[in-house]
């Protein structure tokens, strides 16, 4: 990182707002190369932080260039490592919350960028979340605005992203916590003036943790940088590349193509299992509710969807 970023970086926090013209400058002295190297990232989450009022020109260069940083630049690439998933939340709490347009979308962004990242991101970005819908105000990147204690068509889109991203709590489903998430919202916006989307949003996503099937599994760092070092060996030859597929542990990835198959699954019948609802998720259902003494129109109209759909 060279001397002018850190110039331009203390110019910029003495000001009311970051202005296009400001982050063009930015985008010239700290991503000239299409890297951006840790004390970059530090010093333009810093500068996200400081100042509170910015451009969409700003947001889309901050939420451009940390999406970079945390996700791109890996190796393997895409697989956010513990390390920057501690960095990102420390960032995000030094003024104790997700506080900014710019930290929001990141957020969000990493999460459907990244094929998988940490648990402790996932859960942490479900807290804040939850906390930015229910509190926050003031616009969004989209236009919309966030408005505390009810749920408007912006918040709608949002929460549709964050349950429906690759890395998120329930890759390509809905996870027992982010349905918890939704029936938590929909209690504290019941008497609420919410979009009509809202209750869409709240069936189908509770209704996909209830009855969809996914078998979908997101690679682990772990296994994706043993893949991908395997691909990148660079030593020539057929036999060779057969003899270390049979002397590696990642050969199982390649038994369709090598070897011996596995056992094929009847998918209709996978489906049908999960489609029913279970005993385990008949009592969760039960309890969610339960716990607010009645049967509110949301939830009427869940089991409406579900009965509709057994």
């Amino acid at each position: 990182m060279t001397a002018p970023i850190f110039d331009l970086t203390n110019r910029l926090k003495a000001k009311a707002e970051l202005t296009p013209d400001d982050t063009l400058a930015m985008r010239r002295v700290a991503w000239p190369d299409g890297i951006i190297d840790p004390a970059e990232a530090d010093a333009i989450f810093d500068l996200n932080t400081s100042v509170k009022s910015s451009s969409r020109e700003w947001v889309d260069f901050f939420v451009e260039a940390m999406n970079a940083y945390l996700v791109e630049q890996q190796s393997p690439k895409g697989y956010m490592d513990e390390a920057k998933a501690n960095w990102l939340m420390a960032k995000i709490d030094i003024d104790g919350r997700v506080d900014s347009l710019g930290e929001l979308e990141l957020l969000v962004k990493v999460l459907e960028s990244a094929p998988n990242v940490p648990d402790s991101l996932k859960s942490y970005a479900l807290r804040q979340i939850e906390t930015i819908v229910l509190t926050g105000t003031g616009p969004t990147r989209d236009g919309g605005s966030l408005d505390a204690g009810s749920i408007n068509i912006t918040e709608v889109k949002l929460l549709r992203r964050l349950l429906y991203a690759q890395a998120g709590d329930g890759p390509a489903s809905v996870s027992r916590a982010e349905s918890d998430m939704l029936f938590r919202i929909k209690d504290a916006t019941l008497a609420a003036a919410n979009a009509p989307e809202w209750q869409t949003l709240f069936v189908q996503a509770v209704g996909n943790h209830l009855m969809a099937h996914g078998d979908y599994q997101a690679l682990s760092r772990e296994r994706a940088a043993e893949l991908d070092g395997f691909m990148n060996d660079t030593r020539s030859g057929v036999g060779g590349f057969l003899g270390r597929i049979a002397g590696s542990s990642v050969k199982g990835g390649f038994r369709t193509v090598f070897g011996k198959k596995p056992q094929s699954v009847d998918h209709d019948a996978a489906v049908a299992a999960d489609r029913a609802v279970v005993a385990d998720e008949q009592a969760w259902l039960t309890s969610r509710i339960d716990a607010d003494q009645g049967l509110d129109p949301l939830e009427k109209a869940l089991l409406a969807f579900i009965a509709a759909e057994r």
